[in-house]
């Protein structure tokens, strides 16, 4: 490519860099939202993240949309292909990650705030968790850091553990106290979609890995059993 295509280039990638910034810190910050709204039963917050969720597919839509540009017109090649590759799966998972953001939002109304019960106050710890999972494995992106997306991995096996820790926690709850079962079960809803957005942190992560490195990442084994 001549210099001019090469800038061209670099300033697409750039954008698409950008695009995907954007998308990580909505979503990011739509998990902090939900989480908070969760702890204070806002019911204002949890409709904010709920309706906050199309600004995330409208990026995604445009990253679609760039990244086909890309392909077609740049003919990108090796390192730069896997990026532009890289980008386009990473913006359908960013915006999985929204929904699950959303979904924690709408079991908001479902909890009764006038008789909370003490479980709920370890979720949002969890929910930091995985949002600087997020953060961390779209900074790796944005850097072509493959040691950082490897670091993303490592930590979902602490995301997984704290999973399992609340789990039974709020199981041993349940059946102590009968009464909480339906407060319960929304809980463990929004346990399981903390740790799902942790996965989803990892997928990206791996997929940042391939595009720096043009090699998969070797399987992790968590509990004697592959991942």
């Amino acid at each position: 490519m001549n210099d001019h295509t090469v800038k061209a280039f670099d300033n697409d990638i750039g954008q698409l860099r950008g695009l995907i910034s954007q998308m990580g810190g909505l979503a990011e910050d739509a998990i902090e939202k939900a989480m908070r709204a969760l702890q204070r039963s806002d019911l204002d917050l949890a409709v904010e993240v709920r309706s906050g969720d199309k600004a995330i597919d409208t990026i995604e839509a445009e990253v679609e949309r760039m990244a086909v540009r890309i392909i077609a017109l740049r003919a990108p090649m090796a390192n730069d292909l896997r990026e532009v590759v890289a980008a386009l799966k990473i913006a359908g998972v960013v915006e999985r990650i929204g929904d699950y953001a959303k979904n924690i939002a709408k079991r908001v109304p479902l909890i009764e705030s006038d008789h909370r019960i003490e479980p709920i106050s370890i979720l949002p710890a969890m929910g930091r968790m995985a949002s600087e999972m997020v953060r961390d494995a779209l900074d790796a992106f944005a850097a072509r850091d493959a040691e950082g997306a490897v670091r993303v991995c490592e930590s979902d096996t602490a995301l997984d553990d704290f999973y399992d820790s609340i789990f039974r926690t709020l199981v041993t709850h349940m059946v102590e106290n009968p009464k909480t079962i339906s407060q319960v079960a929304h809980l463990l809803f929004v346990a399981k979609n903390l740790e799902r957005i942790g996965d989803h942190a990892t997928n990206v992560a791996e997929m940042v890995y391939f595009a720096a490195t043009g090699t998969q990442m070797v399987e992790r084994e968590r509990g004697g059993r592959e991942v």
